[in-house]
């Protein structure tokens, strides 16, 4: 590509092939979003992505690294991988309320688009369909198979009230608690108990007076899934999840410290036991290349489409985060309107297949697919990109401080 009239040309291209597979982009997503599924049962969801990039001449390996939901599609043969992850899973009871259904449809219509112009700028395109982002990470589980090995860059957009770009996120890591008592009649003998209830509630005071003394931007969140089965016996049993989040990965650390003593305080005051596991894998900050953020945003603003700048501010977390750690990444976001619901909610759900839903898919498609066009016929970008992967494959890593 070494004529303005090459880039215009390509640029056309990309924007066609969006065109061409608009229909079918759309009612990805609305499909997706009437029948949504909760992390790793996510199986009607990832055969719709890939029977749609089958029929478009990928090569589709489905499951994936042990994950039955998982899928990698493949095109071209260029010595550049780019990759755009698929997300997909719902949360549980109140649907795509954090906008999957527009996120996944996007990276497969960014996977077509640059599918089309593979050959001319010398890429292999993959679309990484990653499972379980709301629970237990599976870009997390993928990175750990080596999927990400050869990559050199990867991408994703994120359905949101409002377009940004180079926000980092908040490292977070979750745990399953456990505490066990013994039961007893709560009238005749409650002496003869021993009370895991009081166990999680005294851990949960605990946590109330260390919120005033946890650093800025830590959090600690949860739910109880089990807190006993009648109020006349005392608890023998109660199980809840709970997550902490923090500025990165090594604050995450100092702060699980301090929060798993206060679970440890419940046992020590009541005599449950507690049982502590971690749910999922940990998920990293995020850290956005600048380049393809740079990339990204001229491509979104000739959509017409104006990104906020984020840089220094966070968003909730995500285990993109996890990728970016390892390789260059970017994970803007697309807004559209939403009547002033923000995700996670089932208003937010509910404009999943709005008129701007189906927009922020096509955009998001075609601005994914024009960054990886940048980033590979840029020389010096293209070089640094193909360095980076083969630094790492000779390493033999598969993570690296990127922040």
């Amino acid at each position: 590509m070494n004529t303005r009239t090459d880039v215009i040309s390509t640029r056309t291209d990309v924007a066609e092939a969006v065109l061409k597979w608009s229909d079918r982009l759309v009612g990805l997503s609305h499909s997706l979003h009437a029948e949504p599924e909760t992390a790793l049962d996510e199986h009607r969801s990832a055969r719709k992505i890939a029977d749609l990039l089958d029929a478009a001449g990928f090569t589709v390996t489905r499951p994936l690294a042990s994950l039955p939901t998982a899928l990698d599609a493949t095109y071209g043969s260029g010595d550049l991988v780019i990759a755009f992850c698929a997300e997909y899973d719902a949360l549980p009871g109140i649907g795509h309320a954090c906008g999957h259904n527009v996120n996944g449809a996007a990276a497969v219509g960014a996977a077509l688009a640059l599918a089309a112009v593979a050959d001319r700028v010398g890429v292999t395109v993959r679309l990484i369909g990653t499972p379980a982002e709301e629970d237990i990470g599976g870009k997390v589980l993928l990175i750990d198979a080596g999927v990400f090995d050869d990559v050199a860059a990867a991408m994703m957009v994120h359905a949101a009230t409002e377009d940004t770009v180079g926000a980092s996120s908040l490292a977070i890591g979750a745990w399953d608690i456990t505490y066990e008592g013994s039961p007893a009649h709560a009238a005749i003998a409650p002496w003869d108990g021993v009370n895991a209830l009081d166990a999680l509630t005294v851990a949960q005071t605990a946590l109330g007076l260390l919120r005033q003394h946890l650093p800025p931007g830590s959090l600690v969140h949860g739910i109880v899934t089990d807190g006993g089965s009648a109020p006349n016996v005392v608890p023998d049993l109660t199980r809840a999840r709970y997550e902490v989040r923090a500025p990165s990965l090594e604050q995450l650390r100092a702060v699980q410290t301090r929060v798993r003593a206060c679970f440890e305080a419940g046992a020590q005051a009541t005599g449950a036991r507690l049982r502590l596991e971690p749910h999922g894998r940990d998920f990293a900050e995020l850290c956005q290349d600048p380049f393809l953020t740079r990339a990204y945003t001229d491509a979104a603003h000739a959509l017409g489409r104006v990104p906020q700048d984020r840089h220094g501010q966070t968003m909730a977390s995500t285990d993109m985060g996890n990728v970016s750690r390892l390789l260059p990444t970017i994970h803007p976001t697309v807004g559209y309107d939403t009547g002033g619901a923000l995700q996670h909610t089932a208003g937010f759900a509910a404009y999943g297949t709005s008129p701007g839903a189906d927009r922020a898919v096509l955009d998001g498609a075609r601005a994914l697919a024009l960054t990886a066009v940048a980033a590979a016929t840029d020389p010096e970008q293209r070089r640094r990109l193909l360095d980076g992967a083969a630094e790492r494959r000779a390493a033999g890593r598969r993570s690296a401080e990127r922040c």
